[in-house]
């Protein structure tokens, strides 16, 4: 029947083999000694099967301290957990045996794996990019502590490869309270103050004259929306963005669309100051109004004094 069925025979083969391996496995983790489990969790390692390698490596490392073993177990593991993608735990590993052995040979090669594995880690750019501030920071410190480490062109380029994570995430952000705007006014405040703190961070940015026109604009559609005694500042404060803007891109191929928003921010403020005049005057009159009741009703006492 097998030699019919050749597949079935090989699988039936392959499922014996993996048994016995299994069952060689299972039992040099409940009868080996620490030794055998060491050099078994090494041939592991060299053959590529970093799952074994490091269940082994993790069941003798505490029976190993103070031993010369330890070293070695504490490094590769760290290493068996990175080729498994593991890279929280293996960032983990990896710096903890630089605390422990800082003085080592292999030290250098340990933080950099640490920071590394944080790179590794690190999210795309439309997710939460905390872990990607911890991953910089990890890479710098490397970069200032071993400045001419093989390893410390690896970590520039990565370096920059998580700065622009973070500038695509500044980029999204900024962009989705301009496309939200017109949700609350809370968002016209959030996208001006984003597309600033985005012109601060990253000045040389790709993005940068596309956010300083958006400034531009969500400044004047806040100033639009805003209450009338809030809109003398916050279209004064449109006109000076639409300067600086023209300023640094006066050839920018968003120039038209900046200067219908100049038009109608001109027009807000010379509203503005006028609805401001008004109010003034008419609360100069009400003044007035009131102080010539006082004053009349002051001469109409004094004359009933008078009379009395």
């Amino acid at each position: 029947m097998f030699l019919k069925r050749p597949h079935i025979a090989l699988l039936f083969v392959s499922v014996l083999l993996f048994s016995a391996c299994s069952s060689k496995f299972m039992k040099l983790q409940k009868k080996g000694t620490t030794e055998e489990k060491y050099k078994a969790a090494n041939d592991y390692y060299k053959k590529g099967d970093f799952y074994k390698a490091g269940i082994l490596f993790e069941e003798i490392i505490p029976l190993l301290k103070g031993d010369s073993l330890a070293e070695n177990a504490q490094f590769y593991n760290a290493y068996a957990q990175y080729q498994q993608k593991q890279y929280s735990m293996s960032a983990y590993l990896f710096k903890s045996f630089y605390a422990t052995y800082a003085n080592s040979p292999m030290a250098e090669e340990a933080f950099y794996m640490y920071a590394n594995s944080m790179y590794k880690d690190s999210p795309n750019f439309n997710l939460d990019q905390s872990s990607t501030l911890t991953a910089i920071d990890a890479l710098q410190t490397f970069i200032n502590s071993y400045p001419e480490s093989k390893y410390a062109e690896s970590c520039n380029q990565d370096l920059k490869d998580l700065r622009h994570r973070l500038e695509e995430k500044a980029y999204e952000k900024a962009k989705l309270y301009y496309k939200t705007s017109g949700v609350t006014i809370a968002n016209f405040k959030a996208a001006v103050v984003a597309i600033d703190n985005f012109q601060k961070d990253f000045p040389d940015s790709e993005y940068i004259e596309e956010l300083s026109f958006l400034k531009v604009q969500s400044q004047y559609d806040l100033a639009t929306v805003s209450f009338e005694n809030k809109q003398r500042e916050r279209f004064a404060d449109a006109l000076k963005f639409y300067e600086d803007f023209i300023d640094k891109y006066p050839k920018s191929k968003y120039i038209k669309q900046a200067e219908k928003v100049y038009d109608g921010s001109t027009k807000g403020l010379e509203k503005a100051v006028k609805y401001e005049q008004e109010v003034k005057e008419l609360k100069a009159k009400e003044a007035a109004r009131v102080a010539k009741e006082k004053e009349d009703a002051a001469t109409k006492k004094e004359e009933k004094a008078g009379k009395s």
